[in-house]
């Protein structure tokens, strides 16, 4: 005879307040949150509260250059303090400055302007025959880049006329544009023209053929090309070619002034030289290399910016 047993349900509700007692405190063990150590972050404050000054960073980056404008000044005494010629002290020259400095934007005539008023005209032909030769050099570098046509038909000439001195293209601006500040422009044009060629023409080809391989796989337009692939691969490379322009631009641009005559920072060196005025000579040198200085750092900025760590390498 086969007995069956029954469990009354009774049984199970009875066992599973215990099975519950059991698990509520690891359940709220589990669910209460824990609270988080902070020594690991106290400790990384303290540390960084700890660490020393870095004065030897101090010293590289700061003591080097003031040695070396002490050096400056130092050779400049002396050759003061020896010249027979009336050469200029710097503390002589330092005070002429603060003259020339305390009103750079006068008027007095069409040739007699301060300071600021004739940097200004230089930096606006600058920009002008800057812009133009932009325009011009950089398409023509991704076309000669990009089409080895082109790039046959281009480099003899490129090699042929990038040597030529910039100067020697006053002349021809002067008998093409019948004036003096038309034919400044038109040499800053020539001289900054092939730093931009050269370099957006070596950029596009150095491009990764993968690039160019992936495009003809979808059929990707000329235009969808240059703007999705090329551009942005070529833009270090272009704004190194922008920077050398501008340098070569602002170089060319004071000897120009000098032969041309008219407002510029070129024309005010020439002047003083012909009134004798020897500190105002070199206070110009010292404008020149500071502006210089400051667009070549602007611009170094810029090309970092927008250069990739496999182009910077």
């Amino acid at each position: 005879m086969v007995s069956a047993v029954f469990h009354s349900p009774l049984d199970a509700v009875v066992a599973q307040p215990a099975t519950s007692r059991e698990a509520a405190p690891a359940m709220k063990n589990a669910a209460t949150p824990q609270p988080v150590a902070s020594q690991p972050v106290n400790a990384d404050k303290a540390t960084a509260a700890r660490t020393p000054f870095d004065w030897r960073g101090l010293w590289l980056r700061v003591v080097p250059p003031i040695l070396g404008l002490g050096l400056l000044v130092l050779i400049w005494q002396g050759v003061s303090a020896s010249s027979t010629t009336n050469f200029p002290s710097p503390l002589e020259t330092f005070k002429q400055a603060v003259t020339v400095f305390s009103d750079p934007f006068y008027r007095k005539g069409p040739n007699d302007q301060g300071i600021g008023w004739n940097i200004y005209s230089s930096l606006k032909r600058v920009a002008l025959g800057f812009g133009m030769a932009a325009l011009v050099g950089i398409p023509l570098g991704f076309m000669i880049g990009r089409f080895s046509f082109l790039s046959r038909m281009f480099n003899p000439l490129i090699s042929l006329l990038r040597p030529v001195s910039p100067l020697a293209w006053l002349p021809i601006g002067l008998l093409v544009f019948k004036g003096a500040n038309p034919a400044a422009i038109w040499t800053i044009f020539i001289c900054s023209i092939w730093p931009m060629v050269i370099n957006t023409a070596v950029g596009v080809q150095r491009v990764p053929q993968d690039y160019m391989n992936v495009a003809r796989v979808l059929n990707l337009s000329e235009w969808k090309i240059v703007t999705k692939i090329l551009f942005p691969a070529v833009l270090p490379y272009m704004l190194t070619g922008v920077r050398l322009a501008v340098g070569t631009a602002w170089l060319v641009i004071v000897a120009a002034e000098m032969l041309t005559g008219g407002v510029g920072i070129g024309f005010w060196v020439w002047d003083e030289w012909n009134n004798l005025n020897v500190k105002n000579i070199i206070i110009a040198i010292f404008v020149i290399g500071m502006v210089g200085l400051i667009l070549e750092f602007a611009l170094i900025k810029l090309a970092t910016a927008f250069t990739f760590e496999e182009v910077k390498s």
